[in-house]
């Protein structure tokens, strides 16, 4: 007899006892091989790896590894210590670990536009997004049903020009220590300095490619008004300045003269939608390492 699994059971993956380790650093000899070593000695298994360098003569070395963590000789704070001194520290390594057991937490801000919303919440209950999301936070009441039909919190903090300061204020109130990134689901405000300070977690946004050549409240029809033949989306990490953060993913769809921009705006919320999922799942599993305003994606 054949069971179909619930939404519950798809919500739930069986997550396997592995780690994460990603490393940046000036590139030199032996990188690779200092941290094989330091795993193997330690009874850990490796089974993935990639690695890239800007320039092997003076550039910048990434790496990103998995490892079974199955046969590890310490427990995880003495295993940080030792590879800080053992290996970090000599080759002067900026590097994370992220152990599989532990989603990371996604909060999610939302205006009114639900595709990237929903899509979120659809992948995360099937199981395609191992994270756990604590909160969705709003300036809208709109979407409070569709959250809360998902089992999530939904607060609501309105956003005005003269009340904007005390807004961002409460919004970080409510992620501070709660969340370890945030996405912006076509959140249709821009956000200060202060708030991503004051968030300390990285936030991902997603918009059309048309910026900034159509910009405004109806950059659908102004494109369709030019005659576009193609329609995209970028998602990126969000900085102070305006769009302009590190590039995670990007995607395009080809359209024609036959497009209206009702249609145009149909096929541009599609690639919206699988943009930001990509992006976000590379995300999670820690295949995105940022330098300067560019990023290595693995």
């Amino acid at each position: 007899m054949t069971v179909t699994p619930t939404p519950t059971d798809l919500a739930a993956p069986q997550r396997s006892n592995t780690a994460r380790l990603t490393i940046s650093c000036a590139d030199r000899k032996g990188i690779v091989a200092a941290v094989s070593q330091f795993l193997h000695n330690h009874g850990a298994n490796i089974i993935h790896s990639d690695q890239h360098s800007t320039d092997p003569s003076g550039g910048t070395f990434f790496m990103r590894m998995e490892f079974h963590l199955e046969g590890l000789d310490l427990a995880r704070g003495p295993f940080e210590r030792a590879f800080q001194d053992v290996v970090a520290t000599p080759f002067g390594m900026d590097w994370h670990v992220w152990y599989n057991t532990e989603p990371k937490r996604m909060a999610i801000l939302v205006s009114k536009y639900d595709h990237c919303f929903l899509d979120l919440l659809w992948r995360h209950r099937r199981g395609e997004l191992d994270v756990d999301i604590p909160m969705i936070i709003s300036n809208h009441e709109d979407l409070r049903r569709d959250a809360e039909g998902f089992g999530i919190p939904y607060h609501v903090i309105p956003v005005t020009k003269a009340n904007k300061a005390e807004a961002e204020a409460e919004q970080i109130a409510l992620l501070r220590d709660r969340c370890d990134f945030v996405v912006l689901a076509r959140y249709m405000q821009i956000l200060s300095g202060d708030f991503l300070r004051g968030v300390g977690v990285p936030v991902i946004n997603i918009h059309h490619s048309f910026l900034p050549a159509f910009i405004g409240a109806n950059p659908y029809r102004a494109a369709w008004t030019r005659g576009v033949k193609l329609v995209g989306a970028t998602a990126h990490y969000v900085t102070e300045e305006l769009d302009a953060g590190p590039i995670i993913e990007q995607d395009v769809a080809r359209v024609t003269h036959r497009e209206t921009p009702e249609t145009l705006m149909r096929l541009g919320r599609d690639v919206e939608r699988q943009v930001l999922a990509r992006a976000v799942k590379a995300h999670v599993e820690d295949r995105v390492l940022v330098h300067g305003n560019k990023t290595v994606v693995f």
